[in-house]
């Protein structure tokens, strides 16, 4: 028996804007999605844009029950950045009730909020300022999150800053795969100094509030990067790729430091973002509580053939490696290697001080699940249920290591709308059926996850 402590936090995360729907109504102002649908619908997977989602909006009350139902003691969503202050000063008083009411509940039915601030959704008078590239971004960041902190802080303990900050930055200003689908290393640079800095300040602006109970972190996408070789050029490139992609955000929020080795990187590539003087002092002085950590894949990485110098890309550092018998998720192209949430267990223990840390996402995403069902309705999805587990084994063995991981949270709780891939890929313990007023039906996933939670745990067997 693979057992977790009885304190373990079992739950699901998802966001405001992939299930809450009423995109552009109740009060709320557009986001960079709700314009990029409007202005290039063909891009989204079958017209399906965010006007919708899963209508977490109307529906939470019923959902909230089926958390309960399944023992679940914890859940992670986001306020909406757009429906809280929709021209960002001013609070819309009905998306302030829905929130208030929608934290009450889950709170009151046992279900610990933990709550994001910001999954991707810019507002849109924000983004025609210049979004992140510009510094205002950082303070109409630190003004929302005060105004959050302010109104929810009595019912909610746990709150994150972001979700995933690098991938705002890439999709957005590398890989043109978010809006404004931007493909320029430096302004990427200075988007995720922003980023950086919008954290720290909603970090400075909790801790003068003093919530009772109150702790405050941020969530990463953590992919260990693993090289070809053991060659010197290929764990240069290990070692770089790790430099970008984790340490980049860990280091600073945990040990109030940009690694130093970064910062020499990006001055000899001229890549160097515009600071202010007092920058520095305020990453020392606002560090974290605690880590959430978004886990699907390991990122294989060997030394690229030829680089420019100066950078003009990632590549230049580091390219992929494709492992020639990898496991692999045919529906979003992701390797499926388990093995590396116990090095990342082991990461967070050796390399941060053992920080309070858990697993804000894990979950595997499958088209056409309606090949699944059985003949009383139910979607036989035991390949999410080997994922989860795997998953979990090598958590557990991180535990027993010392790793000091307080909980576990699966992508999701209901399937959701998923940006440009709308509907194609489902991860839900709960399918939603979009065309039938987003009817929910439990999968075999759900049954089997509400059985671990009462068991504190899962056999081998």
């Amino acid at each position: 028996m693979r057992e977790f402590s009885k304190a373990f936090l079992w739950g699901a995360a998802a966001s405001a804007p992939q299930t809450e729907g009423h995109s552009l109504e109740n009060g709320k102002s557009a986001s960079t999605w709700d314009e990029w649908f409007k202005l290039a619908p063909k891009k989204f997977h079958e017209h399906q844009g965010p006007k919708d989602t899963s209508n977490v909006y109307e529906m939470y009350h019923e959902d909230i029950q089926r958390m309960k139902e399944l023992g679940m003691n914890s859940y992670r969503t986001s306020i909406a950045w757009t429906r809280l202050l929709p021209d960002g000063r001013t609070i819309n008083p009905e998306g302030a009730a829905f929130y208030q009411s929608y934290f009450a509940e889950l709170k009151a039915n046992g279900v610990e909020p933990i709550i994001n601030l910001f999954h991707f959704d810019l507002p849109w008078w924000l983004m025609e300022k210049g979004g992140w590239e510009t510094r205002e971004s950082v303070e109409a960041f630190a003004f929302y999150a005060k105004t959050a902190f302010e109104l929810f802080g009595d019912t909610v303990k746990y709150w994150t800053t972001f979700n995933e900050p690098l991938v705002h930055i890439e999709c957005g200003y590398l890989y043109g795969y978010h809006y404004p689908a931007i493909v320029d290393f430096k302004r990427a640079v200075q988007v995720g100094y922003h980023t950086l800095m919008a954290h720290v300040r909603a970090v400075e602006e909790f801790r003068k509030l003093q919530i009772e109970e109150g702790k405050i972190g941020l969530i990463l996408n953590i992919s260990p990067a693993y090289p070809k070789s053991q060659s010197e050029e290929d764990l240069k490139a290990k070692e770089l790729a790790d430099l970008f992609n984790t340490n980049s955000f860990l280091d600073p929020v945990v040990h109030g430091e940009i690694p130093g080795k970064l910062i020499d990187v990006i001055k000899e590539n001229g890549l160097a973002p515009i600071t202010e003087k007092q920058d520095r002092l305020l990453i020392q002085e606002n560090t974290v509580d605690f880590i959430g950590l978004n886990y699907y894949q390991p990122r294989r990485v060997q030394a690229p053939e030829i680089s420019h110098v100066p950078a003009e890309m990632p590549s230049d550092f580091y390219v992929p490696y494709d492992k020639p018998d990898k496991r692999i998720n045919p529906y979003r192209g992701w390797e499926i290697y388990p093995e590396a949430l116990f090095d990342v267990a082991m990461m967070m223990k050796e390399q941060y001080g053992n920080i309070p840390w858990y697993v804000s996402e894990n979950g595997m995403g499958v088209a056409e699940e309606e090949r699944f069902r059985d003949e009383n309705g139910m979607i036989q999805d035991e390949y999410r249920i080997d994922f989860i587990k795997e998953h979990l084994r090598e958590l557990h063995k991180g535990i027993q290591e010392g790793s000091n991981c307080f909980g576990y949270h699966t992508w999701t709780f209901v399937d959701c709308w998923s940006w440009l891939n709308g509907y194609r890929n489902r991860y839900g313990f709960y399918r939603v059926d979009i065309e039938n007023n987003f009817k929910r039906t439990l999968k075999k996933s759900g049954l089997w996850y509400k059985t671990l939670i009462e068991q504190h745990g899962f056999s081998d067997k």
